[in-house]
């Protein structure tokens, strides 16, 4: 990683730029049926990494200003004011008539695993880097950035350009195995990276299938020895496991009911993200993040709307 180390300050907003839309999950009953219907119940919320991670801080107490792209149509307009009411600065969005607000359908099967996902993220393509770039400022003001891997590329060339001259730590989520070739040139010059199990082993060995605690701990070291500050692999049900050039560790997953896995990765990097700038050491801070993942886990949607630090506490990992 280069030099931009990561002073607590909770006092200046995290920027979080990335994707904003509506999340329709589907929870099945029983078996999906092929060419039929299958009974079940659906549900519809907003999420988007990003703003769910912004979300997540902004309950938390802490300042978050989100730059994403919604279209100019009912979701979006509804979607902002959502995320607007739950404190964040929501003032940077783009409204877009060339696309509809991104959306993403999910099929979660009886044991509430996510069998089946589609993702239409199309309106992050009006977020140019022209458009980045005339938001300069806000990387000057920020404490950290956390950005998902649903920006176009040459986009986020130019975020992580700001944030290099800035000087800003970076918080990335590869979002999907797909995606998280977007994020290979830039190893170095990330803070944070949390990547799902699946995609840590995009970047050390597509071929090896990360299935057990000391994988995933080789993992997270193989990103630090590439240039990831801090990297944080889960492994769902299995926990996870974090390094960094100095410590590494593995926490297990808190044994819960899991109504809807959407989101809990979210409240994982927000969490940390929460905790590291107020200073807490990253042990504890990782540690806020299984808790914010497992609270998460058993809330039907993509973000508790009464999440707080007390909660985090209640449900901590000791």
């Amino acid at each position: 990683m280069d030099s931009n180390r990561l002073i607590p300050d909770s006092d200046r907003p995290v920027l979080a730029i990335g994707a904003a839309g509506v999340d329709i999950v589907g929870y099945l009953k029983g078996d999906l049926r092929p060419e039929s219907s299958s009974p079940g119940q659906i549900r519809s919320s907003f999420g988007g990494v990003a703003r769910n991670v912004a979300e997540n801080l902004a309950r938390l107490g802490q300042p978050v200003v989100l730059v994403t792209a919604v279209g100019d149509d009912d979701n979006g307009s509804r979607l902002l004011e959502v995320t607007s009411a739950a404190g964040v600065d929501v003032a940077p969005v783009l409204r877009t008539s060339q696309y509809s607000t991104c959306s993403y359908l999910a099929i979660i099967d009886a044991a509430r695993v996510m069998r089946y996902a589609v993702e239409d993220m199309r309106s992050t393509n009006a977020l140019t880097p022209q458009y980045i770039r005339a938001h300069s400022d806000l990387f000057k003001e920020a404490s950290m950035l956390f950005i998902d891997a649903n920006l176009p590329k040459d986009t986020l060339r130019t975020v992580m350009s700001l944030a290099r001259k800035a000087r800003l730590p970076v918080c990335a989520d590869p979002t999907s195995v797909h995606l998280a070739e977007k994020l290979t040139p830039y190893l170095e010059h990330i803070y944070i990276m949390t990547p799902s199990s699946t995609e840590a082993s995009f970047y050390c060995d597509p071929d090896q299938k990360i299935t057990t605690r000391r994988q995933a701990l080789e993992a997270a070291k193989h990103l630090v020895s590439h240039g990831v500050g801090i990297a944080i692999v889960t492994m769902g049900e299995r926990g996870l496991c974090y390094a960094d050039s100095e410590t590494s560790g593995y926490i297990p997953a808190i044994r819960t009911e899991i109504i809807d896995p959407t989101g809990a990765g979210d409240a994982l990097s927000a969490a940390v993200i929460f905790g590291l700038l107020n200073g807490i050491p990253l042990d504890d801070a990782v540690r806020l993040g299984v808790s914010a993942a497992s609270l998460t886990l058993r809330y039907r949607g993509a973000v508790i709307p009464d999440l707080s630090l007390e909660k985090l506490y209640d449900q901590l990992v000791i």
